[in-house]
């Protein structure tokens, strides 16, 4: 039997039927048995994980209120700060840091009853789409362990869709929530940039990244971000705005829904499968009376060349500070001080890393920040109005959340481009700031999940999860399971 959902954990725990020790146990159980396969972890804490359940069990037998999340084992991105454990970001150079305080998404699981069992793989500082970037080990796909799980927050996708646990949270700097989970045949919801706060998570893109949740269905998601969002005065990018009832809002009717299609989604590259798969499930919403409208987004083929001057010039200037002296690993006998610099760099970040600090570099260095850098924010901005324009006619933008199902381990590693070209549909909704969900919408036959992508307006979550939610009970895909969690719950 598969891990339940996190509402029915939630909901067994409050009501004594299953208590939140046998929820962490049988957790504990599946990364034993799973870990291995999946490599999936980076790091666990069970007896921490068990003395907390204990906690809320306690407090359950004693008629106490418990939050709304009471005893649901989660695990969180390795980029996202904990007290407790070490943050690596899958990186040499921080292997050993522990960080001095909580992310803020970390006070808000933990003050909801949430049991933060461990931190997940991921490509080194978020920045791959395969997962094969981790300094430690490249994670797998649960539905064929000879694929890769997507990126950068494989780890958490992949957990989450083998039934380690019913939610993860991951960061989506340009499609890092949405295209593993779309890989690994489950939900991850991408917010709108300001509405999670990122105060604590390591930055990569400061202007592009939001964390965000990835869970087996919509409701799921909409409750974890019922939990998350909400304005920090520690995070200056954190907006001041109300936090809707995204769970309530689910039951609503989605009375007029207008579902926009653009044609700049659906031209050469993407793979026959998926489009087979993603037109029947535009086909299914305009079954359950939805209106289908034609939009244009004529800048978004410019997105990925926009997103890689953009993101790497922020990479570069974030990860500065990880030069031997006033952070992270230090080369261990620099022949000098510029020796200190140099030596502690290289050995401390990937070859990705290494590669996209010295791009951002290059846009950044004088008599190339006109023609590179400036000139990605002015497209930026010219792609946030084409958004805006087709917003003012449809609901929600439909598309694939990726070009191709997810590829055999090792089969683009040699190739960057044809790594980054993998962004194509989804680095556009972090550019323009807005929130995007992907959703299982079909498999190859292969076996391999496909997602369909929904993106909608600036703090347009509840009706992008609402319509979200109505694809959902219209069909199965998120219901299904890997033959690898099958067997190991057998």
């Amino acid at each position: 039997m598969p891990m339940p959902t996190l509402m029915e954990i939630r909901d067994a725990v409050r009501s004594g039927r299953v208590g939140a020790r046998e929820w962490i146990d049988r957790a504990i159980g599946s990364i034993q048995r799973l870990d291995p396969q999946l490599r999936a972890l980076i790091s666990y804490d069970g007896d921490r994980a068990m003395d907390l359940a204990e906690q809320i069990d306690e407090q359950v037998a004693r008629g106490e209120p418990v939050g709304p999340l009471a005893g649901v084992p989660v695990l969180i991105k390795d980029n996202i700060c904990t007290r407790f454990g070490r943050t690596t970001c899958a990186s040499r150079i921080l292997e050993n840091f522990e960080a001095p305080y909580d992310a803020h998404v970390v006070q808000r699981l933990e003050s909801a009853g949430a049991i933060i069992l461990g931190k997940t793989n991921l490509d080194e500082f978020a920045m791959g789409s395969s997962t094969e970037n981790s300094v430690w080990f490249p994670t797998r796909n649960p539905w064929s362990l000879e694929h890769v799980p997507g990126g950068s927050s494989g780890g958490s996708a992949s957990a989450v869709a083998a039934g380690v646990v019913a939610g993860a949270l991951g960061s989506d700097t340009g499609g890092s929530i949405r295209q593993p989970a779309s890989f690994c045949g489950i939900t991850g919801l991408k917010p709108t940039y300001g509405r999670v706060s990122r105060y604590g998570l390591v930055a990569y893109g400061s202007s592009l990244d939001q964390i965000g949740p990835l869970t087996r269905d919509v409701a799921d998601a909409a409750l974890l971000l019922q939990v998350i969002a909400g304005r920090d005065p520690r995070d200056s990018t954190s907006v001041d705005e109300p936090v809707p009832d995204y769970v309530a809002g689910l039951d609503r009717p989605v009375d007029g829904l207008r579902i926009g299609l653009a044609r700049e989604y659906f031209g050469a590259g993407l793979d026959p499968e998926v489009r087979a798969a993603v037109e029947a499930a535009i086909a299914e919403f305009q079954a359950a009376g939805a209106e289908i409208v034609p939009v244009s987004l004529p800048h978004v083929k410019y997105a990925v060349a926009c997103y890689y001057l953009v993101a790497v010039a922020e990479a570069s200037s974030n990860l500065a500070r990880y030069d031997g002296v006033h952070y992270g690993r230090r080369a261990e006998r620099p022949q000098d001080y510029i020796d200190v610099y140099c030596s502690s760099r290289q050995e401390g970040f990937g070859a990705e890393v290494r590669r996209r600090i010295m791009l951002g570099t290059y846009a950044l260095s004088s008599g190339y920040y006109d023609a590179y850098y400036l000139k990605a924010l002015k497209v930026r901005t010219l792609i946030k109005r084409d958004f805006e324009e087709a917003f003012r006619l449809v609901d929600v933008v439909a598309g694939p959340t990726s070009p191709s199902p997810a590829w055999r381990l090792g089969e683009k590693l040699e190739d960057p481009l044809a790594m980054y070209l993998m962004d194509i549909y989804t680095v556009s909704a972090n550019l323009a700031g807005i929130p995007g969900i992907s959703v299982p919408c079909g498999f190859t036959q292969t076996g391999l999940p496909i997602g369909l992508q929904l993106m909608g307006p600036h703090f347009g979550e509840p009706r992008l999860l609402a319509a979200a939610g109505l694809y959902q009970r219209r069909t199965d895909w998120h219901t299904r399971v890997p033959p690898l969690a099958s067997a190991a719950a057998a």
